[in-house]
């Protein structure tokens, strides 16, 4: 075999390990043949050894043969010749994707291990791994990707997996109901997404990267096309990058994301999910080259929330909170970083901030424990020095402040008095119209939902 063709099949391996894993875990239980727990384990185990061992022979073998870009091309699924249209399928393994991919699959297989004793004997444990499956799959495709179709499916499948494990403690009110506020806020971020993607279309004949920010390896493209063009479809991957990373003003869905179990909250929020956004931008990095504005606007925005997650996390009552904000901080230097075209420094911020918050979420459900037993050595209360903002900054300030950053910046209150109301009354009087020209063509009710009502109000009024 040649160096070619070994890397050729090693990356479709790659892909294949998480693809096979999902089908193992989601087919039997539709069959009414549910695995058991050890079987699972050893399904996930051997599916992440098989892709984390591929990753890492191709890493070996680009050190060794000093190739810096293997793209593998899978095929066409649509050409249009006429409109000069087609969607690709096609994997890309360069100094960003590998090292990505590398601890995705690593992270992963901790969690597994953890989740496998974490949820021992739970009603869920099917379910969970099947969503973990779902999320390992959707994080390998969004890692290779060589074309925005490719990174759109990955970016879909980690959404889906990440609302759904949000929702996970279905049984109860709150779960459901931040896991739908996730996934809304992730619908606008896709929707800017595939606004991108029609653009990228429209400018380039196509949705390959190397067509976008030029066919050098990784981080030495250079973009084809205007300073105005790069700002626009930048300014969209910058929203769906908010979106998906949380970033201000999409800050509010990060805490509701704890509602999850802890290794999802470990490996989805704090970890992997919360960091695809910015790797988004370092996929594109090249385009802030080619304007100034769209490069600024990346900065401010990075510093905005790392500012704004850094005050918020000061002041929240629970650790998983607390430590999703500091997540949220580092992520804001990081989408600086790239910002300022700091690309390496910002990829292995990332490596090593996702590395060190999955281990903090983990060994969360013991901080609690861990606090007791220190307080009942010391008998009394862990001593706190003030810090050096509470001597230098007038408590009147502080107050204001500790305020604001207890409210997490009324964000969620602006979104939801400023976008979200408008947005339904919107809605409200279009389905009020309509209504009101249905029942008059139908002479009646023309919708059951509304005959329903009214005899309900009937019927409680006799009653």
């Amino acid at each position: 075999m040649t160096i070619d063709s070994t890397l050729r099949a090693l990356g479709i391996a790659v892909v294949l390990a998480p693809t096979a894993l999902l089908a193992a875990l989601a087919i039997p239980p539709l069959v009414n043949r549910p695995l058991t727990e050890r079987a699972i384990t050893r399904i996930i185990r051997f599916s992440v050894v098989t892709g984390l061992l591929a990753a890492l022979a191709i890493l070996g073998i680009m050190l060794a043969t000093d190739i810096r870009h293997v793209a593998i091309d899978i095929g066409n699924w649509v050409n249009l010749d006429h409109e000069h249209f087609h969607f690709t399928l096609k994997f890309v393994f360069d100094r960003l994707s590998v090292p990505f991919v590398i601890m995705t699959y690593i992270l992963c297989g901790t969690i597994s291990a953890f989740a496998n004793s974490y949820l021992h004997r739970e009603a869920g444990f099917n379910r969970f791994f099947i969503c973990y499956a779902i999320f390992l799959l959707g994080m390998t495709l969004a890692s290779v990707a060589g074309t925005i179709e490719s990174l759109y499916a990955g970016w879909e499948l980690v959404g889906l997996s990440s609302a759904l494990l949000i929702a996970f403690l279905h049984e109860r009110k709150a779960p459901v109901q931040n896991g739908l506020r996730v996934w809304t806020v992730y619908r606008i971020a896709d929707a800017a997404f595939l606004v991108a993607a029609v653009a990228m279309h429209h400018l380039t004949g196509a949705g390959d990267f190397d067509k976008l920010i030029g066919a050098g390896p990784w981080p030495a493209g250079h973009a084809e096309l205007t300073s105005s063009q790069a700002l626009f479809v930048g300014l969209l991957l910058l929203i769906a990058a908010a979106g998906k990373s949380a970033l201000v003003p999409f800050s509010g869905w990060l805490p509701r994301a704890m509602e999850g179990p802890t290794p999802s909250s470990a490996v989805f929020y704090g970890a992997l999910s919360v960091h695809l956004g910015a790797y988004l931008l370092l996929r594109v990095s090249p385009l802030f080259e080619l304007s100034m504005t769209l490069r600024v606007c990346v900065i401010l925005l990075g510093l905005i929330t790392a500012l704004y997650a850094a005050l918020t996390a000061r002041v929240q009552a629970d650790v998983k909170s607390a430590l999703a904000f500091a997540s949220l901080t580092q992520v804001g230097i990081i989408v600086v970083e790239i910002g300022l075209g700091l690309s390496y420094l910002a990829l292995i911020h990332m490596i090593g901030h996702a590395c060190l918050r999955t281990l903090q979420l983990l060994r969360a459900p013991m901080l609690l424990a861990d606090y007791s037993l220190i307080e009942n050595a010391i008998g009394g209360r862990v001593p706190q020095a003030p810090t050096f903002w509470q001597r230098v900054i007038p408590e009147a300030w502080r107050l204001r402040v500790y305020r604001l950053a207890f409210q997490r910046g009324f964000l969620d209150i602006l979104l939801n008095d400023y976008i979200v109301r408008p947005f339904i009354a919107v809605f409200r009087w279009c389905d009020g119209m309509e209504r009101r020209w249905t029942d008059l063509l139908a002479g009646a009710p023309s919708r059951e939902s509304d005959a329903v009502s009214i005899h309900g109000g009937v019927a409680d009024e006799l009653a």
